[in-house]
């Protein structure tokens, strides 16, 4: 009996990093099986894997990813030991669906939609350049509000709802003016996460979504660069070694990128027909990484950008901001101990102006950093990872309204958080069970938030899939959800001045709070044809937003007047509901992606229950990509057709002349002249026409000697010059339409 227990006793680990053979990339969600039991575990996003009381002795592990050739490798297991093995995998062309499904189902993710780098140049380009907001258009739930200034809007929430990262820091505008172009460098993405509703517990500080940007490392293995022109922009990419990977050895490369677009002045040339005036854009994109991996596994990435915006419409207003920011990750391993260690240091900083004829001063800005650390834990089955953060930020802010009433803040906040998940994994079924503090200390308040997702596979063609949380955030946006057009996009933190009570109650706490339901399912119906379809909820049992309605300052003087009117806040609550239906087909040269969105968004402010401007109902897109029969792969096609329903307005009822009082009971209202006035209807009572769009691009490669690499890009946007309303100006009595027909010519040139 003594004998037996002894045996039992004989387990130890594997763990280890599955690596591109060729690049030295880690790759993520690569299948590795134990060959004795069948156990099967999924590489992270760092390519780490770790499979714990494995039975002493020989074990054979298989190791396989889309695109890669599988491997096998016998590793010895010690009594009581860690057992490091790496695996390094070569490029194939073959793809084995069916294994990958089947394994993935078993262990990824329950909520969030993956995005690989290659899925983005799928997209027809817009200006001749692929780029990650293109994608994230397409996405299900995703409302995209215009061309110009236009915003993304997921499932419900505005955009200071979502959390943008990238590599882990918080980036506060990720989107320039133009509304076509994101600041991230596509040729640098290694991977994104998009979680609509119901993330978990490792994300926190926003209320709707997150979306999670990944970069890749410099190249490892040799000195390149990439340098693209395209008559909307131009950029250059210079990457390499610093030391060459090698398999078992430590490396290390950097990578630096900039782009710059031109076409406020191109658009004069280029684009005459489409009115210049309207196109007056101009950005610069500057980021730059070092990376140092460990030959045990581990690594340290110090990263820095400088993202750039200027716009200048003439005669009236001119908009600038500059993001910028610097920060580094790690990753220890240690070599017997269980625990996977993780963390970052991170700072950036976000500043914003407009300039307007009246010469009020109109500014923004946010800067802070924030810390924190991961550790993982995996059992048999099972993993635990929990974390620590403290971030701090601080706010500076001075806006003039259209009443032309002041309101301004300056302010620092601090905040602490925690978070546990643990997940549990068999067959069928899996569970990921966590809990959240986030803890502002500045502002006086916490808020515990639970959050609980499952996935259930009774098949293997079938998986049911549900999620509820709560969630939590400080800062708000220096605009209000209902405008239409504003460029203006400024951040506060959680204001003193709220009103007191809100439809009948005492306001306790200034924190904005959210609960999410989402379930769903996914059918593999053939090993290229899948469909998701999932139906969601989100209650936002409190918002802070900008009061448009503010017409005296809030000073001694005017404390008789209505709250409502002197306030520079209001407190409101919502609702978003609907439901999404996703199918999806790949092969070797087809790639079609069709979404459809059903999405009612609800708002109450106290006074009366409105729809916000983004309350798109229906929302549809296609995306068809066709690459032409040859060896080399080297043309392909795409299409996008977008699809949605009107967005709500406000109409106007008529005009008046109005004086704000400026110098007080000394205004000549009699003989002075006014400004226009306007009257309006209800809030949001009205609905614009429907929105639909085609765009098309095509490219074309040629592969040259010494792994040189050249271009050709052409696109159109709106293919078949669609007039879709962007907004109306009410004062000069204009219709004022999105993009027309818009042709762009590009190249690239790798070296």
């Amino acid at each position: 009996m003594v004998a037996a227990e002894s045996l039992n006793a004989q387990t130890g680990d594997i763990r280890g990093f599955v690596y591109n053979a060729e690049s030295g990339e880690r790759l993520a969600n690569a299948i590795i099986k134990v060959g004795s039991d069948g156990r099967i575990v999924l590489s992270d996003a760092d390519g780490y894997y770790s499979l714990t009381k494995l039975p002493a002795g020989k074990q054979l592990l298989w190791v396989w990813a889309a695109g890669f050739d599988t491997t096998s490798l016998e590793v010895m297991v010690y009594n009581g030991a860690n057992t490091k093995a790496d695996h390094y995998l070569q490029k194939t062309t073959s793809m084995e669906e069916v294994r990958i499904s089947v394994a993935k189902k078993r262990d990824a993710g329950i909520t969030g939609t993956p995005i690989e780098a290659k899925q983005i140049y799928k997209i027809p380009t817009v200006g001749a350049e692929a780029d990650i907001i293109q994608y994230l258009q397409i996405m299900p739930g995703v409302v995209f509000t215009g061309d110009q200034g236009g915003q993304l809007y997921i499932r419900g929430g505005s955009p200071i709802m979502n959390k943008v990262m990238l590599d882990g820091m918080t980036i506060y505008n990720p989107f320039h003016s133009i509304g076509l172009f994101s600041v991230f460098e596509t040729d640098l993405i290694k991977s994104a996460d998009v979680h609509t509703a119901g993330f978990g517990a490792q994300y926190g500080g926003r209320i709707s979504a997150v979306v999670d940007v990944r970069t890749r490392d410099g190249n490892k293995q040799k000195l390149s660069a990439k340098t693209g022109l395209t008559t909307f922009t131009g950029k250059f990419l210079l990457e390499g070694p610093l030391k060459k990977f090698s398999k078992g050895n430590s490396n290390s490369s950097f990578v630096l990128s900039y782009r710059n677009s031109f076409l406020r002045q191109s658009s004069r040339l280029l684009y005459n027909y489409a009115n210049p005036d309207k196109l007056p854009y101009n950005f610069g994109d500057l980021f730059g990484k070092f990376s140092l991996n460990g030959a045990g596994g581990g690594y340290a990435n110090l990263y820095g950008f400088r993202f750039t915006d200027r716009v200048d419409f003439p005669n009236t207003t001119r908009y600038n901001w500059v993001s910028s920011g610097f920060g580094g990750k790690y990753l220890v391993v240690p070599d017997q101990s269980k625990t996977r260690l993780d963390g970052y240091f991170l700072y950036s900083n976000y500043e914003i102006n407009q300039i307007e004829k009246d010469g009020l001063p109109r500014r923004s800005g946010i800067g802070g950093f924030n810390i924190g650390m991961n550790f993982s834990y995996n059992f048999k089955k099972d993993q635990f990872k929990w974390g620590l953060e403290m971030n701090s930020f601080q706010t500076d802010f001075v806006l003039y309204n259209s009443n032309s009433r002041l309101i301004q803040q300056k302010e620092s906040t601090a905040e602490i958080n925690t978070f546990a998940n643990y997940k549990y994994i068999r067959k069928k079924f899996t569970t990921e069970t966590g809990i959240r503090w986030q803890h502002y200390a500045s502002l006086g308040n916490g808020s515990l938030e639970p959050r609980i997702q499952a996935k259930y596979s009774p098949f293997p063609w079938l998986s049911i899939k549900a999620a509820v949380g709560k969630y939590s955030q400080n800062l708000l946006s220096a605009i209000s959800d209902r405008d239409v057009v504003n460029l203006f996009y400024g951040f506060l933190s959680g204001p003193e001045n709220l009103p007191a009570t809100f439809n009948g109650k005492p306001v306790t706490d200034r924190l904005q709070k959210a609960r999410h339901a989402v379930a769903g399912m996914e059918y593999q119906i053939t090993k290229r044809i899948s469909v998701n379809t999932e139906a969601f909820f989100k209650r936002f049992d409190q918002i802070t937003n900008i009061n448009r309605d503010k017409l005296f300052n809030d000073d001694l003087f005017n404390q008789n007047k209505p709250a409502r009117l002197r306030q520079d806040f209001i407190i409101e609550t919502g609702d978003a509901y609907g439901a999404d239906a996703t199918i999806k087909y790949e092969d070797k040269r087809w790639y079609v992606w069709a979404v459809y969105s059903l999405t009612y968004v609800n708002r109450f402010d106290g006074v009366i229950t409105y729809q916000p401007i983004f309350d798109r109902r229906h929302n549809a897109n296609i995306l068809v990509n066709y690459t032409l029969p040859g060896k080399a792969k080297s043309t392909e096609v795409s299409l996008r057709w977008n699809f949605g329903s009107g967005f709500p307005f406000t109409q106007t009822q008529g005009y008046y002349e109005k004086f704000d009082f400026g110098q007080g009971l000394g205004t000549d209202y009699v003989s002075g002249n006014g400004d226009l006035g306007i009257l309006y209807s209800g809030i949001n009572a009205g609905r614009l026409p429907y929105y639909h769009r085609l765009d098309f691009s095509a490219k074309r490669t040629w592969k040259l000697p010494d792994s040189r690499q050249f271009q050709m890009v052409l696109s159109v946007t709106n293919v078949y010059n669609r007039d879709n309303i962007f907004y109306f100006d009410r004062i000069n009595n204009v219709r004022v339409n999105q993009l027309p027909l818009l042709p762009a010519l590009g190249c690239n040139y790798t070296f």
